[in-house]
């Protein structure tokens, strides 16, 4: 018994030691799967400058459409960039395996259930954390991801982002108090309440005028995209959660009748 304990023990240690994961404060983004302008925005973000490598191999274009209010010739037209692919085909991309090994070193993730398997708030962060860093072969890093292999394929809209250590002649960057993270969880004075916090300046600072998009309006792509994602890895969620409700109530009103019924049958009993 005490051997059966001890393995167990030992089996469910990695799971914790995976569970705290590096210690990186995420950011929070709510995401509203209802709001369909926002999910056509990170559909044609997602076309435009993810599908070059990554597929959504589990969608269909079709589905797609239909679920975010798209006309099939729009679709066709400003999605489906392939003359071969058709509106019911998987949303598959040209890249063969063999020559994505060739040249990120490991083929690119289906990205379909991502936000499945990372988190809103991960890809959140992720994508609003590359910064210069000369040393990488695509001459990028990410904080929430270190030493991440692809380039920063939205460098375009979000500019140069740079850390102190990678700062050009006659550009600086301040100091700020952030808070204190630990094992991923941000600290608080246990009498006060209050944040601790500490300084650092090893801010990440977009260089102003290198990308097409302010801050405030890269974040909301960046949210658009990350919203598209969390569509595409549970497209029946809303429709879950409309059915769960006529469930619960269903089973509201099926108790109390189950109840009557086992008070009737138990009378002569009590």
């Amino acid at each position: 018994m005490k051997k059966q304990f001890a393995a167990l023990i030992l089996a469910i240690l990695p799971a914790f030691t995976f569970a705290a994961g590096p210690s990186v404060a995420l950011d929070k983004v709510d995401i509203d799967l209802r709001d369909k302008a926002a999910l056509q925005d990170g559909l044609q973000t997602f076309a435009n400058y993810c599908m070059g490598c990554h597929s959504a191999q589990y969608q269909r274009y079709e589905r797609v459409a239909n679920d975010l209010d798209i006309p099939e010739d729009v679709m066709l037209e400003n999605i489906v960039f392939s003359e071969e692919a058709k509106i019911g085909d998987h949303m598959k991309i040209g890249m063969r395996v063999d020559d994505a090994k060739a040249w990120f070193g490991a083929a690119p993730p289906d990205l379909t259930l991502v936000a499945r398997v990372r988190g809103n708030d991960w890809l959140y962060s992720y994508l609003r954390s590359f910064y210069e860093d000369p040393a990488r072969p695509y001459g990028v890093n990410n904080t929430v991801f270190p030493n991440v292999g692809m380039p920063h394929v939205l460098a375009q809209l979000q500019g140069r982002q740079v850390i102190p250590a990678h700062l050009g002649e006659g550009e600086s960057v301040d100091c700020k108090q952030v808070q204190v993270v630990e094992n991923g969880r941000k600290q608080f004075d246990p009498l006060t309440g209050t944040p601790i916090t500490h300084e650092d300046c090893n801010q990440l600072t977009v260089v102003a005028g290198t990308g097409s998009l302010n801050t405030a309006e890269y974040d909301e792509k960046v949210k658009n995209l990350v919203a598209f994602l969390a569509y595409s890895a549970n497209p029946v969620k809303l429709e879950s959660q409309r059915i769960g409700t006529y469930v619960l109530l269903f089973l509201a009103v099926f108790f109390v009748f189950a109840y009557l019924l086992k008070r009737e049958y138990w009378k002569d009993v009590h």
